[in-house]
């Protein structure tokens, strides 16, 4: 049930609106590769709730994923701490 809620409550549009304009740019640079370099970090933004991945695998679409090294560390923490405290309210 938990994962139910935090899917409702961070969507695709809350994660992108913490991107700068750049980091959108590489993002959508990153979408016109057929997959991830192995080992690479990565959020698929049709299923947060299961958190940080790493390549390979069953890598979703590469439209629907958000690798690590597409945004600045800073957003990337930024994004993580939205994840976290949707976590710990629906633990709540």
């Amino acid at each position: 049930m938990k994962d139910a809620v935090l899917v409702d409550q961070v969507t695709r549009e809350t994660i992108l609106k913490l991107l700068s304009d750049d980091e959108v740019a590489h993002v959508s640079t990153a979408e016109a590769a057929a997959s991830l370099p192995e080992g690479d970090e990565y959020l698929d933004l049709e299923d947060l709730a299961r958190g940080v991945r790493k390549a390979p695998g069953a890598t979703p679409p590469m439209g629907q994923v958000l690798p690590r090294r597409a945004v600045r560390e800073a957003t990337w923490s930024k994004i993580l701490g939205t994840l976290k405290a949707v976590e710990v309210t629906t633990k709540a």
